[in-house]
């Protein structure tokens, strides 16, 4: 779609990403990339005793998933002729629910909104990042991308 058309599809899901596995693994490589070693994240045995019952990804991990896994570029739309797009930012971002280890995730993003500017349409994205099997998201985050036409 061209980048006037944009417009008539804000409120609309634009993006599904598939289930992503959260291991053991994974959050220890990002306590490891970080320097986060806090015991809710990376000692099975403490983090059992806590509020939990296990260890739980990092917030920031699940945040960090929108970058790549659960990326959505451009808000999810592909814009005829765009050159380039880049992340602007975050709005307002949430960590509803703990993310336990062995937890699927998936990302659904609804475009809230498509700004001209000089040159690029600001595309504002909202994300919510979902758990398989709970009823409350993990994460919900505003994503803000420069897509330059």
């Amino acid at each position: 779609m061209n980048a006037a058309d944009l417009a008539a599809h804000v409120g609309q899901e634009v993006a599904l990403s598939a289930w992503v596995d959260i291991t053991q693994a994974r959050i220890d490589a990002f306590a490891d990339a970080t320097g986060d070693h806090q015991f809710i994240h990376v000692d099975a045995e403490q983090a059992a005793r806590g509020p939990f019952g296990t260890t739980i990804a990092h917030g920031f991990l699940t945040l960090s998933l929108l970058a790549g896994e659960f990326s959505v570029r451009g808000g999810g739309v592909s814009i005829d002729g765009s050159r380039l797009t880049v992340n602007y930012g975050l709005n307002r971002v949430r960590f509803i629910t703990p993310v336990r280890v062995g937890a699927r995730l998936r990302n659904r993003a609804v475009l809230q909104a498509a700004e001209p500017g000089d040159g690029y349409v600001q595309i504002t994205v909202l994300n919510t990042i979902e758990i398989d099997g709970e009823t409350r998201p993990a994460c919900t985050a505003e994503s803000v991308f420069r897509v330059y036409v």
